[in-house]
């Protein structure tokens, strides 16, 4: 095997575990505890969304981010947007359908970066991102969700479909500790979880709890 597929082979394979999406805190040090936290209690992703704060606010809370997962060794993704990703130098990005291209993303933060994309019900696009580069993809929601409760239901069926494709897939909507076996059993590799663990009264004993569904992970 040639060395530059064998990196992209790592790259590929490191999106596993507990995947934390941060809740939708202005203030920078309650933000940066709560996934402090997370992080002590095993989450292996941290991606960054915020919708509401000021471009200046959420470089702030992204530059603080990255290190904080860089001391924990941890992966840090930033939502939506390409640009603050650059800006941070961050792991990577992850798109939804309406983010931009997955090639330009791909161009303008280079080969060593990850991106994931969100496919929803749909394994035509997943198809069709990992063919354009995607180094993850994302189905759900898989369980009826308190943070986007008119999300598109996916079929736990689709990680079972999407094997073929060879790249870590991502489960998101609804999860729970209680109920993640059965998304782990059909095929997922990664839990993307918010309020289950950020609304929780002892968030790292929360994160402890999914770290645990993952034995094998370090």
């Amino acid at each position: 095997m040639r060395s530059d597929q064998k990196c992209d082979d790592n790259k590929r394979s490191q999106i596993r575990g507990l995947y934390v999406i941060t809740p939708e805190l202005d203030d920078t040090i309650a933000l940066l505890l709560k996934v402090k936290a997370a992080l002590e209690g095993g989450a292996a992703v941290v991606q960054y969304r915020n919708k509401k704060s000021s471009s200046p606010k959420r470089i702030e809370h992204a530059i603080a981010l990255a290190a904080l997962c860089e001391k924990h060794g941890a992966t840090f993704i930033v939502n939506d947007d390409v640009k603050l990703a650059f800006e941070v130098d961050a792991d990577g990005v992850h798109l939804g359908k309406a983010d931009g291209d997955i090639t330009a993303a791909r161009k303008k933060l280079g080969a060593d970066k990850r991106i994931g994309a969100s496919c929803y019900d749909r394994p035509e696009l997943a198809e069709a991102a990992v063919g354009a580069g995607a180094d993850h993809i994302a189905f759900g929601a898989v369980f009826a969700s308190t943070t986007k409760p008119n999300a598109v239901r996916a079929s736990l069926d689709l990680f079972n479909q999407a094997r073929h494709l060879n790249v870590p897939m991502v489960a998101i909507g609804g999860i729970t500790a209680e109920n993640a076996a059965p998304v782990l059993t059909a095929g997922a590799h990664a839990l993307a979880v918010i309020s289950d663990v950020f609304d929780a009264a002892d968030v790292k004993a929360r994160a402890r709890a999914y770290a645990s569904l993952f034995p094998s992970h370090s």
